[in-house]
């Protein structure tokens, strides 16, 4: 699927999604979590700027639908325990939707239930998306094409 195509399904994902629900981000640089990131938020009614969380590496947002995007990116972390200063424990809770960029940098301490979404690069224009349920996650709307 294209950037186009990928940032469509997100949309849908933010508008449509029940939440409490987290999601794990996979994939290289370049592979596309930021784009599926920004639409899901996007979908789920944030405005603005979304900047990218490398640096600060949690940003929170409210949405026109009445629920909390929170957006990390653990790529910079360098021990896995830097996470509870974030408020790890508290992730996904409530009205959250929770999408977690490098989340193999918190691997053996990923809150469950969540969606593992692994994104490769095929081309610079095409990416291949794989779904993974962990635990009770809520459902997804189709991928396009399936």
């Amino acid at each position: 699927m294209n950037e186009e195509v990928l940032a469509a399904w997100g949309m849908e994902i933010g508008r449509t999604v029940e939440t409490p629900v987290i999601f794990a981000l996979r994939g290289d640089l370049g592979a596309g979590k930021s784009v599926l990131a920004r639409a899901i938020a996007r979908g789920a009614g944030v405005s603005g700027p979304m900047p990218s969380p490398t640096f600060n590496l949690l940003y929170r947002y409210d949405t026109a639908r009445g629920a909390e995007v929170v957006h990390l990116d653990l790529y910079r972390l360098e021990r896995v325990e830097e996470v509870w200063e974030l408020g790890w424990s508290e992730l996904g809770r409530d009205e959250q939707i929770v999408l977690i960029e490098w989340p193999e940098r918190a691997e053996d301490i990923l809150p469950e239930p969540r969606w593992d979404i692994f994104l490769t690069m095929d081309t610079p224009e095409t990416r291949t998306l794989r779904l993974e349920r962990v635990g009770a996650a809520p459902d997804l709307p189709p991928l396009p094409g399936r």
